[in-house]
């Protein structure tokens, strides 16, 4: 804007004004009264051709075989005019101009079929109706010097109307193969990113879903390395119409341990045979409340050409079957099957043991063992506690003969002195170890009635499966005749459910009468003769078996020695007498970084897209190559979680061998080495069922008091880490006794402290288990807070003089090197102005395989030490917090600020990445934003439910915020705006929200803080 001056003045010169770009210019004259009106004149000046070359090219790799480039217009000043068309050139180097050339109006080039170990030049300018500006730089782009081969043989068959299988062979693995990635589109351009994808692991087929009906598909294949892509395979075409394979699959007749399939013959294919194939995986919740995952192996069935329809028997009831009908062709050649999930109806639960008896309580209630059934045949909707009085009537009937509906009360029923009863009702998983009998509660509409004194009874538990057929129910055996003169029971610890793997003994019902003391004269010596001759048999027969370790053993395995599990801290670091003793490369080119030093380390190493994490991450290398030969023994194999993580021998824990048991010494674990401390932790895999018993017995051995999970049981439909704790009272692992006292559910973690005792020890040791729940399925935690918390949670829990912390997450490699890391370090801060993270990493690696297993991981460590170091430890007793309140409003020595100043001030350095706010920068959502700097993060934010059509609907300006007991706990919200009114209330419609917090006034110092989302008026 600009005001002339004098009215004579009617000219007015423009320069510098940039070619073939419309000006608008606006003219009005003014006087004392103010501005008149405007005259507008919208001028365009004359297009010339481009006086730069486009912008910001950059190259990306596809496949090592397909090169993707893309570029930006040339900057504003240098356009001169709309940009029409781009001219872009690539060809080799050795061609010297002689290659392709290609016109184009997009800014972005796609090269296929490139050739190994070759230069090319790229290189592009830019055109307006003018002409051509000038070209880029040369680009110059080198391929790898060996692509490897691509899968050959690669075939896909339609197997529906809307599914394909495709299937190769695989690749020769150069470098660590993860999988595959199939890229699949019906418009086979050039371009990959415009193909949709499949990624998958290790295998030699897939299935592609959802496909258009009768459409043409181009499928081709990559293979994973851990580098990147491989090289693409031929392009093969497939037509989503099945005329290979059987059709109109269907089972029908479906009963508990059987089904029968029908199908049709293919289209096109005129089969020899066909083949059915079916496995299974089946999990539930066991007779002891653990969680098992039964696998049903694959079974093959053959049959003539003529044959449309097969019952298959011994199937298992209420298991979910994936069976495939293949038709074979004459060459007996591959052909993919047509495939249908089938589940078997439920049946009656198995057997449960019988109810035992404990003792009696006050006098007056007497304290019973429930057992419970196992849901394999289906899951329990609820169990029925029955009481049966003793009566002539009831003396030989069996529990399955008291019908549900006779022991239900009812208005017309007469009561009878003796009628069996219903005492108690549990709903599923809900029934517990010990019942006190003749309590007089009431349990889901149902009395535990008082006991009287001069009757006698007898108890049986009813579990019924969750189905619209009321009869499918097992009860349990009768327990004894109870009653209220019987023992009392003894002070201490309440009994474990008792296992029905074992043979049950009969009671020993003992009787207060006369005769009692007299029998223990008889019993007494008797059972001390009986345990003397036992033991002397038993240390002679242990004496004789006692292998005898050569030392060649000796070398390869480090047993539980008193010196391994007393050793505090030594003069020597463990890292620092690597460095000395085992110099790599690796170790030579990354010292420790000094704590002043280590934020900009970080920012040099996270430039240009962490490359300079990457080449340091892929560095890592101990020096020394080690044996796994105990992992690797036939009768060890199947205590391995993953085959491919094994324990090292020279540094595995070895446990104490049990007479006559062969690898009872092993264990899949490894001593790791913390600052100042060898053998300061043990890594381990999550337990296997088939070495709870080792997992206990090695953290008896080791005096462990800290056991540390960094996974949960189950992660994106996997087991994780087989639940190897009793959910209440006491569970047998072997020779161990696990007792849990108590649990604490917070947040991001979880506490359980365990009493444990031993066969034949009269010590009982308490243990704390601290699982961090936070981590996500699928890469590292989205901010290091919670995760520092939880470490310093399970540092403060650890007694000084206790011996190794057991850390575990699934394989014991990824998360677990996560965890000592980052502990060794904070622990190395408090003593030293240094942080060694590579050094330690490679510690941990001449120690166990694959620790800290990904480039991501290693990221995170860094940004947890980074963290720490920023904010320090902020966590305070409560008991001190007036003490350490008046300690922050004190000016920091040297500053103008006080300590809370400061520490506001660190909270408000913390640098976010734009790309936290993805969605809520949407130009659709921008209005929906009360502050343009206060925007929910991505990984937080409230979604709502999309509205069909409407773009941004999914959107509201509020996120998820965790509590101290529970995730997620509170939604923080913006003030609505009067366009987001709807969207608020939708938000607590759809998230279950009873109660809002208003923390503003409507207007604040005449300025809007929050629109009325309510009514006016009622």
């Amino acid at each position: 804007e600009e005001i002339l001056p004098g009215p004579q003045i009617t000219k007015r010169r423009f320069n510098d004004l940039e070619r073939g770009v419309e000006y608008e210019f606006r003219v009005a004259g003014s006087n004392h009264i103010g501005i008149g009106q405007e005259t507008v004149k919208i001028f365009q000046t004359p297009e010339g051709t481009p006086g730069g070359p486009p912008a910001n090219i950059t190259v990306r790799f596809q496949t090592p075989d397909v090169v993707c480039v893309t570029w930006d217009p040339p900057t504003r000043e240098h356009r001169n005019g709309i940009i029409t068309r781009y001219d872009v050139q690539f060809h080799k180097k050795i061609d010297h101009g002689l290659g392709s050339e290609r016109n184009m109006t997009v800014r972005k080039a796609v090269f296929t079929n490139l050739e190994e170990n070759t230069e090319y030049i790229f290189r592009v300018r830019a055109y307006t109706k003018q002409g051509s500006g000038p070209f880029s730089d040369k680009i110059f782009i080198e391929t790898e010097r060996d692509m490897g081969r691509a899968p050959m043989s690669v075939q896909a068959v339609a197997t529906s109307e809307q599914t394909a299988e495709i299937w190769w062979e695989p690749v020769p693995s150069r470098g660590k193969l993860l999988g595959y990635k199939i890229f699949y589109t019906m418009t086979a351009v050039e371009d990959l990113d415009e193909w949709q994808t499949k990624t998958v692991g290790l295998t030699e087929s897939a299935d592609l879903v959802n496909l258009e009906k009768f459409a043409q598909y181009a499928v081709a294949i990559a293979a994973r390395f851990k580098s990147g892509l491989g090289r693409l395979s031929e392009k093969v075409t497939v037509k989503v119409k099945p005329e290979d394979v059987p059709l109109n699959l269907r089972a029908h007749d479906v009963s508990t341990h059987s089904m029968t399939l029908s199908w049709s013959p293919p289209i096109r294919l005129n089969p020899t045979n066909y083949k059915i194939s079916f496995d299974a995986m089946k999990v539930f919740v066991d007779s002891q409340g653990f969680t098992q995952t039964q696998i049903v192996q694959k079974r093959d069935i053959i049959l003539k050409h003529y044959v449309k329809s097969h019952t298959i028997n011994e199937l298992s009831p209420f298991t979910t079957y994936n069976v495939n009908v293949s038709a074979i062709p004459p060459d007996y050649s591959y052909r993919p099957p047509t495939k249908i999930t089938v589940t078997t109806q439920m049946a009656a639960p198995q057997p449960m043991v019988k109810p035992d008896f404990y003792g009696v309580v006050n006098g007056e209630e007497i304290l019973v063992i429930l057992p419970q059934a196992s849901e394999e045949y289906g899951p329990i909707s609820h169990y029925y506690l029955v009481v049966v009085p003793e009566d002539k009537s009831n003396l030989h009937k069996n529990p399955d003969q008291f019908l549900t509906e006779d022991l239900l009360p009812g208005r017309n029923k007469p009561e009878r002195p003796n009628s069996p009863y219903i005492a108690a009702k549990f709903p599923q998983r809900s029934i517990p170890f010990t019942f006190h009998l003749g309590s007089g509660d009431d349990y889901h509409n149902f009395t535990n009635r008082k006991l009287e004194r001069d009757k006698r009874y007898r108890i049986f538990v009813r579990a019924v499966v969750d189905t619209p057929q009321k009869h499918l129910y097992t009860s349990s055996p009768f327990s004894e005749f109870l009653s209220l003169d019987m023992r009392e029971a003894p002070p201490g610890e309440r009994p474990h459910r008792p296992d029905p793997n074992w043979p049950s003994e009969p009671e020993v019902s003992v009787n207060r009468n006369k005769d009692e003391q007299g029998m223990w004269w008889v019993a007494l010596p008797v059972v001390a003769a009986l345990i003397f001759t036992i033991f002397v048999t038993w240390c002679i027969v242990r004496r004789r078996r006692q292998p005898c370790k050569t030392p060649d053993q000796a070398a390869v395995t480090r047993p539980l020695m008193a010196a391994d599990l007393g050793a505090g801290p030594t003069p020597s670091d463990p890292v620092d007498m690597r460095r000395l003793n085992f110099q790599t490369p690796g170790m030579i080119s990354h010292p420790p970084i000094p704590i002043s030093e280590f934020a900009n380390h970080i920012e040099r190493l996270k430039a240009n897209d962490n490359q300079k994490f990457s080449q340091e991450y892929e560095s890592i290398e101990p020096g020394q190559q080690f044996t796994w030969d105990n992992s690797n023994y036939d009768y060890n194999k199947s205590k391995n979680r993953y085959a491919n993580v094994t324990a090292y021998d020279h540094s595995r824990v070895q446990l104490p061998l049990m007479d006559g048991v062969i690898g009872s010494d092993y264990i899949n674990a490894n001593y790791c080495d913390g600052y100042r401390k060898h053998n300061a932790y043990v890594a381990t895999q999550g337990p296997l069922q088939e070495t709870f018993s080792d997992f206990w017995r090695m953290c008896w051995e080791l005096k462990t008091t800290t056991i540390v999970m960094m996974t949960r049981l189950e992660e994106r439909t996997r087991i994780k880490c087989d639940q190897y704790w009793p959910v209440r009272g006491t569970e047998t692992y072997g020779q161990m006794f696990v007792t849990i006292t108590e649990t604490q559910e917070l947040a991001t973690y979880s506490i359980r402290t365990f009493q444990l005792c031993r066969q034949g020890f009269n010590e009982r040791r308490e243990i704390k288990q601290l699982q961090f729940t936070a981590w996500p399925d699928h890469g590292v935690p989205e901010h290091p807070a919670p995760f520092l918390q939880f470490l310093r949670r399970c540092r403060a829990l650890t007694p000084p003089d206790s011996g190794p912390v057991v850390v575990h997450c699934s394989a014991g490699v990824g998360r677990t090197g996560c965890y000592i890391v980052i502990d060794s370090m904070l622990e190395r801060m408090k003593h030293e102005k240094i942080i060694d993270i590579y050094g330690h990493v490679t510690c941990l690696r001449a120690q166990r395989n694959y620790m800290v297993q990904t480039e991501d991981q290693y990221i995170f460590i860094h940004d947890a030490i980074l963290e720490a170091i920023i904010c320090g430890l902020t966590e305070v007793p409560a008991r001190n917090l007036h003490t350490h309140l008046q300690k922050l409003l004190l000016t920091e020595p040297g500053e103008n600020i006080t300590g809370m100043e400061m520490e506001f001030k660190k909270l408000s350095n913390v640098k976010v990445d734009s790309s936290k706010f993805v969605t809520a920068n949407l130009p659709c959502n921008k209005n929906k934003n009360r502050l343009v700097h206060i925007l929910p993060y991505e990984s937080s934010r409230v979604y709502l439910t999309p509205i069909h059509g409407i773009e941004g609907s999914d959107y509201i300006n509020a996120s998820f915020i965790d509590g101290y007991r529970y995730r997620s706990a509170y939604i923080a919200a913006q003030g609505p705006v009067q366009d987001t009114a709807e969207d608020f209330w939708r938000m607590l419609w759809e998230h279950n929200s009873t109660i809002v917090v208003m923390l503003t006034k409507l207007k604040e110092m005449g300025r809007e803080k929050c629109y009325q989302y309510w009514p006016h008026e009622r």
